[in-house]
């Protein structure tokens, strides 16, 4: 039985987001390994029945001999798995297999950007060298006969040279949810009209602005509330500390709940989805929203716009701009019918493009093209 290796930061990353995809995998043919920094969601991977391999990959470390550590453990892994497949989840990830792969025995290889994150979105000199550096390794060195890229959007291709209608390119839908998981139900009681935002506790995700557009919306004359759910990332050197959070929580009408363990629960409980995030892949937490339902505000940016058009699912505004965001969650507050209209529309989006079915069968067509070459070679 041929092998698939995935790289990814995570262990409960992996199992957020990305178990249908090694569902796809096996059902393609592939024996399926990850390898990951194991924390508490080992277990849950093994149950699934794959290989769980640790990778102890500090996401927060940026410096050359950790780098280099992390490469040399890699290309061990890589040497004694001898995949015929090494499938790389997010920027570090991709970098560190996408490397230790070339040192293996020729395996095809997936690479999967997912977001960008941090260093697309900064724009200091150490940031706009370290992008060139990635763009080169990703979209140059790696490229070859036996690569394939897996991207969330149309917009992400051409930071590295690819055409997305490429041959080499599949664009997929996240890495999709459950519809029976996050099913659409009728919104609670308003008002108050509860708005929530579902994230990791950090600046690139707009947590400082949707507090802003809360405040702004409540001047406004809005009857809302905002409920913050999420941790902090002590990994992410932009992690919001946890006194402020704490020290909004003390404001009439904003909550800071920490992570869920319950996200369709907060579905149910709210009325409207916010998200003022810098940049995207594909935002799982406006797929969860728009699957049960709930309108959306978000920002007009890559990954964002791809789940939420203006005026249909939800409101587009420009990043940073507070006022019009605020505007925006006040006219859906003040308008049942409108939010019921958004919400059926989002919830119709969601079954067109991005449940866990759509992506399963997009994912596995790419996995049962290699096998076959794997079986070839």
């Amino acid at each position: 039985m041929p092998k698939l290796l995935f790289f990814v930061t995570e262990d409960w990353f992996f199992v957020s987001h990305f178990l249908p995809m090694a569902r796809a995998a096996r059902e393609a043919g592939f024996d399926v390994a990850v390898a990951t920094r194991v924390r508490k969601d080992g277990a849950r991977l093994k149950a699934e029945g794959l290989k769980v391999i640790p990778l102890e990959v500090e996401r927060g470390s940026l410096g050359p001999l950790e780098g280099f550590r992390n490469l040399a453990r890699a290309i061990k892994i890589v040497r004694s798995e001898r995949p015929d497949v090494v499938h790389c989840i997010a920027l570090r990830s991709i970098v560190v297999g996408g490397i230790a792969s070339q040192f293996g025995t020729g395996s095809g290889l997936i690479l999967a950007p997912t977001g960008l994150g941090h260093l697309w979105v900064d724009q200091g000199p150490m940031a706009r060298l370290l992008r060139a550096i990635v763009r080169w390794i990703v979209g140059s060195w790696l490229r070859g006969a036996k690569t394939r890229y897996l991207f969330e959007n149309r917009d992400d291709p051409h930071e590295f040279g690819l055409d997305p209608d490429g041959p080499e390119v599949t664009i997929v839908g996240g890495a999709g949810v459950n519809p029976l998981q996050f099913p659409m139900l009728p919104p609670p009681p308003a008002p108050p009209v509860k708005v929530a935002v579902v994230s990791r506790m950090i600046g690139p995700k707009g947590i400082a602005e949707a507090v802003e557009a809360a405040r702004c919306a409540r001047a406004l004359g809005a009857p809302i509330e905002l409920h913050l759910f999420g941790g902090l990332d002590p990994s992410n050197q932009r992690s919001i500390d946890e006194s402020v959070l704490r020290e909004w929580s003390a404001e009439p009408g904003i909550t800071w709940h920490g992570p869920s363990a319950d996200v369709p629960r907060v579905w149910r409980e709210h009325h409207i989805a916010l998200f003022l995030s810098y940049r995207e892949g594909l935002p799982r937490t406006l797929v969860e929203a728009a699957a049960a339902g709930r309108p959306i505000v978000t920002t007009d940016v890559t990954g964002c716009r791809d789940v939420v058009r203006d005026g249909i699912e939800g409101s587009l505004v420009a990043p940073g701009d507070i006022e019009a965001a605020g505007r925006a969650l006040a006219r859906l507050a003040s308008d049942t019918a409108l939010r019921a209209r958004m919400g059926t529309a989002a919830n119709r989006r969601f079954q067109q493009r991005f449940t866990e079915a759509a992506v399963e069968r997009v994912v596995g067509g790419l996995y049962h093209s290699l096998r076959i070459a794997a079986r070839a070679a």
